[in-house]
C-alpha cells in the first residue's frame, strides 16, 4: 500500500463533490508516469471515485486500485495479437510553431480537417502545412480555424489562463454541475444488471464511461450516425458494447431513437448543447420522453464563460489551460509537452461514469478536470513505472472484429464485483439500434 496524502485529497474531493461520503479506498502499485504533473496519482483517484460508487451500490465495500494498472489504462488497455491498431492522430495534427508560439491543430474528424484547410489551405505533409503556420500570430490562427468551425488551442502558460476569461470562469465552475437524483434498479446479479445505458458519446471521455458501466453489467448501446467512424480508437473502447447506427435527420430513426431514449436509464452524450437541440433532443424534449433519465454530458471549456460550448479536445485543453506549457519547462524541451496520457479524457470518464452509477443527472467539462490536475501541484519525483509483464494481462482472448487480442488486468477490485465484459470490442454499426 501506498501513502499519499494527495492521492487521498482527490479522492475526497471527487466523491464529496457527487454527495459521496465515507468509503474505503486503498492503493497498490509503485511508480509514476513521467510528467509535470501527479498523472499516476490522478488516474487511480478518478478510477477510484468510480469504484466508490459501484462499492456504495453494493453496500460498502473496500475497494483496490492498482496505480500501475491505472495508469496503463489510461494509455492503452487492448493488446493486438497478430494485428496493429490504425494510428490514433490525422496526419496533420498536432502542434506547429506560429510567429509568436505554438498552436494545436486538432484534425482527425474529416469536417474539422477540412475547417482547417479552408484558413491554412490543403498540404500533403506536416512540412508544408508548418511552412504556412509559421506566418500566423498564434491567436490569430486559433480565432480563424475556430471561426470556420474547426478545432485549434493556442500554446499559454497557466498564468494566463488563470487570467484569460474562461479559465476565470472554469476556477469558478464546481467539478460537477449536478440536477437532482434518481432511484437507478436495485444491483442483482451484477452492479449494473438490468441497466440500461445509451451511449451517444465519441472519443474518448464518453467511451470511457460507458465502458466502465458495461464492466459492472450494464447494457450499453452506443448510437453513432451513419459514416461516422474512429478507427484509432474504436477497438480500445468499444468493449463490452452494443454498436448500432441510426439517422437523426431521418423521421425513421428519429422514432427508434425517441423509443431507445423512453427505455434508457441512464444517456451519457458529449454532443455541444445546441446539436441536440436542433435535432429536437433537448433537455426539455428528454425529460418529456423520459422524466426519471439519469443525464450525464460532457464538454470540453466549461458551461460557463464566453467558450461554453466551444468545440475541444483533451490535446487541445492542455494547451489553452497551461499543462503543455509547465510540460515543455519542467522537461527544458523547445516545443510543448503535453501529459504522458490524455489523463484529462479518461478522468473525465470514470467521473462521469461515478455520477451515472449514483443515479446523478450531472454535466463534466475537461477544462474543469485539468483546474483539478492543476490544483495538485507538481509532482514529486518517483521511480518510472515497472515494465508490462504476462501477469498484467487477463487469461482470456477478446475475439475483436479486427482480430484476436488481449486486455490489460483490470485496474479496480471490489469483493464479490469482478469487472468483465459479455462483449468483446466490435466494429461501429455492428448491432441492430434495440434493447437486447
Amino acid at each position: 500500500q501506498r501513502p499519499d496524502f494527495d492521492l487521498e485529497q482527490i479522492v475526497i474531493h471527487s466523491w464529496e463533490a457527487l454527495g459521496g461520503s465515507g468509503g474505503q479506498v486503498d492503493f497498490v502499485g509503485e511508480g509514476a508516469l513521467p510528467s509535470a504533473f501527479a498523472v499516476t496519482d490522478f488516474a487511480a483517484a478518478a478510477v477510484a471515485t468510480a469504484g466508490l460508487a459501484i462499492a456504495e451500490r453494493l453496500g460498502g465495500r473496500k475497494v483496490v486500485v492498482d496505480r500501475r494498472l491505472a495508469s496503463m489504462w489510461f494509455q492503452l488497455s487492448l493488446r493486438p495479437v497478430g494485428w496493429k491498431l490504425p494510428p490514433l492522430w490525422d496526419p496533420i495534427a498536432g502542434d506547429y510553431a506560429c510567429r509568436d508560439g505554438w498552436i494545436r491543430l486538432h484534425t482527425n474528424a474529416p469536417h474539422h480537417r477540412r475547417a482547417a484547410e479552408r484558413v491554412l489551405g490543403a498540404h500533403a505533409d506536416r512540412e508544408s502545412l508548418a511552412r504556412v503556420v509559421a506566418g500566423w500570430e498564434k491567436s490569430k490562427l486559433e480565432a480563424a480555424v475556430v471561426a470556420e468551425g474547426g478545432c485549434a488551442a493556442e500554446m499559454r502558460p497557466v498564468s494566463d489562463w488563470e487570467q484569460h476569461p474562461q479559465g476565470r470562469a472554469v476556477a469558478g465552475e464546481p467539478l460537477f454541475h449536478l440536477s437532482g437524483r434518481e432511484l437507478l434498479k436495485p444491483a442483482g446479479s451484477r452492479p449494473l444488471a438490468g441497466v440500461r445505458v445509451l451511449d451517444l458519446t465519441r472519443v474518448l471521455a464518453g467511451p470511457v464511461a460507458t465502458r466502465f458501466l458495461a464492466g459492472y453489467g450494464a447494457e450499453v448501446l452506443r448510437i453513432d450516425p451513419p459514416g461516422w467512424d474512429e478507427p484509432g480508437v474504436v477497438p480500445e473502447v468499444a468493449l463490452g458494447k452494443r454498436c448500432a447506427r441510426l439517422n437523426l435527420r431521418e423521421a425513421e430513426d428519429r422514432a427508434i431513437f425517441s423509443r431507445l431514449l423512453s427505455q434508457a436509464d441512464i444517456l451519457i452524450h458529449g454532443y455541444r448543447p445546441e446539436a441536440l437541440e436542433r435535432l429536437g433532443f433537448g433537455a426539455g424534449q428528454r425529460k418529456e420522453l423520459k422524466p426519471d433519465l439519469v443525464d450525464v454530458s460532457l464538454d470540453a471549456y466549461g458551461w460557463t464563460g464566453p467558450w461554453a460550448g466551444r468545440r475541444g479536445f483533451d490535446s487541445l485543453v492542455q494547451m489553452s489551460s497551461g499543462i503543455a506549457e509547465a510540460g515543455m519547462r519542467w522537461r527544458k524541451a523547445e516545443k510543448p509537452v503535453p501529459l504522458p496520457v490524455q489523463a484529462l479524457d479518461h478522468a473525465a470518464g470514470y467521473l462521469m461514469a461515478a455520477a451515472a452509477i449514483r443515479g446523478q443527472s450531472a454535466r463534466v467539462s475537461l477544462a474543469r478536470i485539468a483546474r483539478l490536475l492543476l490544483d495538485q501541484g507538481p509532482a514529486v519525483p518517483e521511480a518510472a513505472l515497472a515494465a508490462e509483464t504476462e501477469a498484467d494481462l487477463a487469461a482470456a482472448v477478446e475475439a475483436t472484429s479486427w482480430g484476436d487480442a488481449r486486455r490489460l488486468q483490470p485496474p479496480l477490485t471490489i469483493e464479490g464485483a469482478p469487472m468483465r465484459w459479455d462483449l468483446p470490442a466490435r466494429a461501429l454499426g455492428w448491432a441492430e439500434a434495440r434493447w437486447g
